[in-house]
């Protein structure tokens, strides 16, 4: 990359930012964000989701889960969290599992998924169940998301 040389120092350090800026934005204009709305269920917990369409057609799914306290300390207690993705033409779909953990430098409990998809999301929910394999929702909803873009 050539950049214009200038008599004033900080000059290329400003043009090489400001590209840098704009290749961030334009990346990210293709992406759609869901927000997790707060749960009364588990109020703590925080979570967002980005959906990228990519040059297939396919969505890519990138999930964060913050603060999701363990199925097993809901009550009634629950085997595992299980993340439904809506769609206008199929229903809902289980698209994984959610495995919650916590680091050895944090004790905020974090969860995350990621998973590509054929069709276009409308939105996300997150069951507590007690089976991984269930085909359609049985259990309680513990977070839902609202679109933001």
């Amino acid at each position: 990359m050539n950049f214009i040389k200038s008599k004033r120092p900080g000059i290329n350090v400003y043009a090489a930012f400001t590209t840098l800026f704009a290749i961030v934005v334009l990346q990210s204009c293709d992406t759609t964000q869901y927000v997790f709305s707060i749960s009364p269920i588990v109020p703590a917990a925080e979570g967002l989701v980005k959906v990228k369409k990519d040059k297939n057609s396919n969505y890519n799914i990138d999930l964060d889960v913050k603060n999701l306290a363990e199925s097993k300390r809901l009550s009634p207690a629950k085997e595992t969290y299980i993340v439904w993705m809506e769609t206008e033409q199929n229903g809902s779909k289980n698209i994984g599992q959610l495995k919650t953990s916590s680091s050895m430098l944090s004790k905020a409990l974090t969860s995350s998924l990621k998973t590509v998809a054929t069709f276009k999301p409308t939105g996300f929910f997150i069951t507590a169940e007690n089976d991984a394999n269930v085909q359609y929702p049985d259990g309680q909803t513990v977070l839902t998301t609202g679109v933001r873009q």
